[in-house]
């Protein structure tokens, strides 16, 4: 969980948004290293859903640069920063609820032959071994987030952990090289959030950087190398989780002084 000494791979500079005339975000820079598994916490209402919903692609900002692999991507949407490597979950997971735990992960497969007219007419040999291949690679990222058992269930059937499990599934059809991971301990039983973290854990390990943003303490602190706080839309602390959570500014913030 260490951060190789490249550039980043995510990179937010200067980044504002408001609403209403009423500033969410203001001046706001992050970095997430190769390799890193990254925490961004806060009290309520510090701005970290509207930090994460920019550096994902799905809310413009109104000032400031992002930078996918390097590459400015503050113009383009979600769709084209997943192209590039950059995926996201949420919060609260929407499955296609009547199709099965499989069918919904082959849905995150990209670039598939058999989705174009010409290709799937004059080149069906192709889009046969295309589909054969992404459902086999389909088959083994869901025996890695330990839902075998439910691989021809339909998605209604989950539970609200499963679903968060399922959606990060979905997401590495695409082989995204930073996943932004929102809160995926909310609402999840102590038992299966043990099987996420130790999952969170073994990809970071096999190489995707991750951004957390996450109100288990618990995790944050046993998983990630460097945490950054905020409050009223701005960095207000960056470290340690340890060192963090000690912070007189940041105990403030969560009893409400900074909220």
């Amino acid at each position: 969980m260490t951060a190789h000494r490249e550039g980043p791979v995510l990179a937010a500079r200067g980044l504002s948004r408001s609403f209403q005339g009423i500033q969410a975000v203001g001046d706001m820079s992050l970095s997430l290293g190769r390799g890193e598994l990254l925490g961004l916490i806060g009290p309520n209402g510090a701005g970290k859903t509207t930090m994460f919903n920019m550096l994902a692609g799905s809310l413009a900002p109104d000032s400031g640069r992002i930078e996918v692999m390097g590459q400015d991507v503050t113009g383009e949407g979600a769709e084209r920063r997943l192209s590039r490597g950059l995926g996201r979950t949420f919060q609260i997971p929407r499955p296609f609820p009547q199709m099965t735990v499989l069918e919904n992960v082959l849905c995150g497969a990209q670039d598939q032959s058999g989705e174009k007219v010409m290709s799937a007419f004059f080149r069906p040999a192709q889009s046969r071994k295309d589909e054969a291949r992404a459902t086999e690679k389909a088959r083994h990222l869901i025996d890695f987030l330990l839902l075998s058992h439910l691989i021809e269930q339909p998605a209604s059937v989950l539970s609200g952990g499963q679903r968060k499990l399922l959606e990060l599934a979905r997401i590495l059809m695409a082989d995204p090289k930073v996943v932004l991971l929102d809160e995926p301990a909310a609402g999840v039983n102590p038992t299966l959030l043990e099987q996420i973290m130790e999952r969170v854990v073994e990809l970071n390990a096999r190489g995707v950087s991750i951004l957390l943003i996450e109100h288990n303490m618990e995790m944050i602190t046993r998983l990630c190398s460097r945490v950054v706080v905020m409050a009223l839309g701005r960095e207000l602390a960056q470290g340690a989780p340890a060192d963090v959570i000690r912070d007189p500014a940041v105990v403030r913030a969560y009893l409400g002084d900074a909220a």
